[in-house]
């Protein structure tokens, strides 16, 4: 999420929450949520023998381009372009906020006026890893898009992998990081704490469990809603400071 630095800063300094790179930045992981209405529409045109049926259905079976039997499922979706595209949008989103959001405004919360000191080198080691998680997180998705589940390649289920371990980690330095300074540091959390758990849930039973498709949904949504949460919390704050400046500048 700009600098690269991966040390403490030498001096104390106040991380900029009125440039545009953070406000771009913050939105673009706010944008995450495209998802759910991509696939919202990418479901209502389901062309299966049987409805597509949110507990029992892979995501990537929306995803996927060929209609036919795919790992013993019977899989068939008109706007597969459209699923894919959305994984692709979502993961650049995720890339975006990764490179624009200083670790600076991450250790503070973008709360305005609040200083990083130079002796805070956790605080600032955990920006720069929430930032170098939700980047891998976002590429994972971004390749989950390119390549769907029903080519033959082994780099998709690499890409999902990716984005839920990665951004279900992301999530929980993230809201650690917060505690104390938004009120949606729990809420981060706990999105990470679930995902992680069935994340988890899924590699010991190899996803068989009666409802693989919910099991899925509770590694994937809340790292989307989770990411969301800290977009709206930075964007909100930006904006409010930007407004603040802009007033005050009027004044003048």
């Amino acid at each position: 999420m700009s600098s690269a630095a991966s040390a403490t800063p030498a001096v104390a300094f106040i991380p900029d929450t009125t440039s545009t790179r953070q406000y771009i930045g913050a939105w673009s992981v706010l944008s995450v949520l495209q998802y759910f209405a991509a696939e919202a529409a990418v479901i209502g045109a389901w062309a299966g023998p049987r409805p597509y049926d949110l507990r029992t259905g892979y995501i990537s079976d929306l995803g996927a381009i060929n209609c036919g039997i795919y790992d013993g499922r019977d899989v068939c979706s008109p706007l597969h372009w459209l699923m894919n595209a959305s994984f692709v949008v979502q993961g650049l989103g995720m890339l975006l906020g990764a490179l624009l959001l200083s670790s600076g405004l991450l250790c503070v919360a973008a709360r305005a006026g609040v200083r990083v000191q130079p002796g805070q080198r956790k605080p600032w080691l955990a920006a720069v890893w929430v930032r170098v998680l939700a980047g891998t997180a976002g590429a994972g998705t971004v390749i989950v898009g390119l390549v769907p589940e029903d080519v033959g390649s082994f780099w998709h289920f690499a890409g999902a992998v990716m984005y839920f371990l990665a951004g279900a980690v992301a999530l929980l330095v993230l809201g650690t990081l917060w505690l104390r300074k938004s009120g949606m540091a729990w809420f981060i959390l706990v999105c990470g704490g679930v995902s992680l758990a069935a994340l988890a849930t899924g590699a010991l039973t190899g996803m068989d469990v009666p409802e693989p498709g919910t099991l899925e949904r509770l590694m994937g949504y809340p790292v989307t809603v989770g990411m969301a949460a800290a977009g709206l919390v930075i964007a909100r704050r930006v904006h409010r400071h930007r407004k603040q400046v802009r007033a005050a500048a009027a004044v003048r």
